[in-house]
């Protein structure tokens, strides 16, 4: 087994890099169950502790498949369990979120059934629920904590007022939001206020859906069934203004000797030692390259350089379509 350096999530210790499991059963197509778990089972392995899913992805599979993971008692105690609730409907259905006091008891007892488990690492308000003070539903997540269901809490694209008013009530471990090089809009108000507070951020999507990897030159190569077909960063245009930064991201890593992605996460690594990016892979092979990053030393010039190349005002479009913003806290 070898051992990544660990970063702390307010009171939580995980490892510096997490794995973001959603793609095992959502959003990108088909995927294996025997490959996910093998990958799943290397990165405990490899030393990545924190483990990251949702009740959302693939409408409860994500979770039984880690149920299925960490089945064996000595597995379960490598990870870090961290899953989320909020989305109460299925995908193609009209968003729904919930955040109500019964709501968030309700999702929990699914959660824990669905993983196998007697608590949760670290549980997730997916989304705000605008219509639900977020003391009603940080009460109930509390509440969940008393009963020790619950170890920590944290928000999930969530805004600088929320992240307060919840804070206010239980502390708030980590803030799950999308943060990258293309990607920087935390940066102005949101992450001030966590360092504030000593709340951890978790970067989802710190290799920007992975087109951050140099792997995606065009839509054609994604499945019909691929989210990323949807998104405008994605769509004619901007695609190519995007892939001339992936060009020039590409030629300064290899002056270093690495990937582009691993230069892009190595950048998200550099941000503070309460940054911990979950890149999302169901490839081992993949999983090691994103491994290898959490360790990659980038010197001051280096990082520089980085960000030379790779501006966020350069980024063409927005990072969701106009539905999937419409539930972004603040």
């Amino acid at each position: 087994m070898t051992g990544l350096p660990t970063r702390r999530l307010g009171s939580l210790t995980v490892s510096a890099q997490g794995l973001g499991c959603m793609g095992m059963s959502h959003a990108y197509g088909a995927s294996d169950d025997e490959q996910s778990v093998g990958t799943l089972h290397r990165a405990l392995d490899l030393g990545v502790t924190l483990l990251d899913t949702s009740d959302f992805y693939g409408a409860g599979h994500n979770e039984e498949l880690l149920g299925r993971a960490l089945a064996s008692p000595h597995r379960r105690e490598q990870a870090v369990l961290a899953t989320k609730f909020g989305f109460a409907n299925k995908l193609g259905e009209p968003t729904l979120i919930r955040g109500d006091a019964a709501y968030v008891r309700e999702a929990c007892e699914a959660s824990l059934r669905r993983l196998g488990v007697d608590h949760i690492d670290l549980y997730y308000v997916h989304r705000v629920d605008r219509n639900v003070p977020i003391e009603e539903t940080v009460g109930a997540l509390a509440e969940l904590v008393r009963e020790g269901k619950v170890r920590h809490l944290g928000l999930s694209e969530a805004g600088a007022e929320t992240i307060r008013r919840a804070h206010a009530v239980h502390p708030i471990a980590a803030l799950q939001s999308e943060y990258s090089l293309w990607t920087r809009g935390l940066e102005a108000e949101v992450l001030p206020v966590c360092r504030e507070l000593g709340i951890g951020l978790v970067p989802f999507s710190p290799l920007g859906r992975g087109f951050l990897t140099g792997q995606y030159k065009s839509t054609e190569s994604l499945p019909e069934s691929d989210l990323r077909r949807s998104q405008p960063r994605f769509a004619d245009g901007n695609l190519e203004r995007n892939l001339a930064i992936v060009a020039r991201l590409e030629r300064l890593a290899a002056q270093k000797g690495v990937t582009a992605g691993q230069l892009a996460l190595a950048w998200v690594q550099h941000q503070g030692d309460d940054v911990v990016p979950i890149p999302g892979t169901r490839r081992q092979k993949y999983l090691e390259e994103n491994v290898a990053a959490a360790t990659l030393i980038l010197s001051a010039d280096e990082l520089a350089a980085v960000e030379a190349v790779a501006p966020a005002g350069d980024v063409a479009g927005a990072r969701y379509d106009d539905n999937s913003i419409k539930f972004v806290d603040g």
